[in-house]
């Protein structure tokens, strides 16, 4: 039922039960102490300014190369951009792509959020099954509950998603809801909220999962390059033949927020993406393209080299201050990544009242744990045989360490371990 509001015409039925982006909410306030959206806070300017001043020259030089430049391209991204892609991802992540062959398995979208968007969008039916850990990336969660899915929650420990519990989440999902699910849904590398990753152990079980009941994969790896520790390696090195796993990266983490997200697709799947970021933007930019592209060949490299180190150097910051100020609780211990997840012993605080009431008039923004579980999911029963209402964990918050300097982050977080103290006693 649409959802009325007394002007002549009415909003559709999903704008009354899907809250906005808590991470969106929060960017209005300017604080001192900012931890909250994974802002990266180490972006190669230099390098990027030095890219765009030989664009302008290269264009002077070069009209109908830069009419191409800023006009209509290819929905799915220019070929000689996917090409520089595909040897990236073969290279360095080691995933089977013969790069002269099958570069075009790559597809560009705007930032991966699009892609989770357009995968929701064309294998999702309303009562279809979601599997993913609980917590869970809000960017994923919000579509695919908008579209009407069934999200069926896993609980994670310290190494992330636990994969016998989601071996009996799909027996349980065949039994209750008559159907398997049709995706699980992983953030392998220092995942968004918690910062965990899996060892390589848990990625060959979930690969095997999916492979014996035939659900697609999706392998969300923003994270994948800020790496401070051992990397492991994807779960779609393991997808030899590009047919069970939908691999998405982000230059938005390992470049700068210039909203390209890259993809590997079965392709079957790519079709019907295309199709959907057809209808919703037609084309990325191609000067963006070609601005990453000279990116990707000559400098991510030494982008990396630098950056990743001041990343650490955040972190242990922000875990040194936690250990230190923090009440009794229990905080993750990332291998890269942007957050660390924090939960308090107190079972009965709650992290979004406590930010309102005294984190933001001391200038501190962090994120409540509270949206990064579904407002109308599902969670296994004790007995492993039946499913009921997932519940949010309110004592939990993430915080992130990519935007701040090493000192605000010592400083903020030790502020705010004094106010949680005085507040839990």
């Amino acid at each position: 039922m649409a959802n009325t509001i007394g002007n002549g015409y009415s909003f559709a039925t999903w704008t009354r039960f899907i809250e906005e982006s808590q991470i969106r909410a929060l960017l209005k306030y300017k604080v001192k102490y900012y931890y909250a959206g994974g802002k990266p806070g180490i972006i190669p300017t230099d390098i990027f300014a030095d890219i765009m001043a030989d664009l302008s020259v290269r264009y002077k030089e070069n009209p109908k190369l830069a009419l191409e430049d800023l006009n209509y391209g290819p929905t799915g991204g220019e070929s000689w951009f996917l090409k520089t892609l595909a040897k990236r991802l073969h290279d360095v992540r080691g995933i089977p792509i013969d790069c002269e062959t099958q570069w075009d398995n790559v597809t560009i979208t705007n930032g991966s959020q699009q892609a989770l968007y357009a995968l929701l969008d064309t294998l999702i039916d309303p009562g279809d099954v979601i599997i993913t850990p609980s917590p869970a990336y809000l960017g994923f969660l919000g579509p695919a509950e908008k579209l009407g899915a069934r999200v069926i929650t896993i609980p994670t420990d310290l190494d992330g998603i636990i994969p016998e519990e989601v071996e009996h989440a799909v027996e349980v999902s065949k039994k209750k809801f008559g159907k398997c699910p049709d995706i699980i849904y992983v953030v392998p590398d220092s995942d968004n909220p918690k910062g965990t990753t899996l060892p390589f152990k848990r990625r060959q079980a979930l690969f095997d999962i999916a492979e014996e009941n035939d659900i697609l994969l999706i392998e969300d790896s923003a994270y994948a390059e800020i790496q401070f520790k051992k990397k492991s390696k994807p779960i779609k090195t393991l997808d030899k033949e590009n047919s069970r796993i939908a691999y998405l990266g982000t230059s938005s983490k390992e470049a700068a927020v210039l909203r390209v997200g890259y993809s590997i697709l079965p392709s079957n799947v790519k079709e019907q993406v295309l199709k959907v970021k057809g209808y919703l933007d037609l084309c990325t930019t191609s000067l963006v393209q070609r601005i990453l592209d000279e990116y990707y060949k000559n400098h991510i490299d030494e982008a990396m080299r630098v950056g990743v180190p001041k990343y650490k150097e955040r972190y242990e910051a922000m875990a040194k201050a936690i250990d230190e100020a923090f009440p009794a609780g229990v905080r993750t211990d990332p291998t890269g990544g942007f957050f660390i997840w924090w939960q308090s012993e107190d079972k009965k605080f709650d992290a979004r009242e406590f930010l309102q009431r005294v984190g933001i008039p001391n200038e501190i923004i962090y994120v409540p744990g509270t949206p990064f579980y579904p407002q109308s999911g599902h969670r296994l029963t004790k007995d492993n045989k039946d499913v009921r209402e997932s519940l949010p964990e309110n004592n939990t918050m993430r915080i992130g360490f990519s935007y701040a300097p090493p000192d605000i982050i010592s400083e903020g977080i030790t502020r705010l371990g004094n106010l949680l103290s005085k507040e839990l006693g």
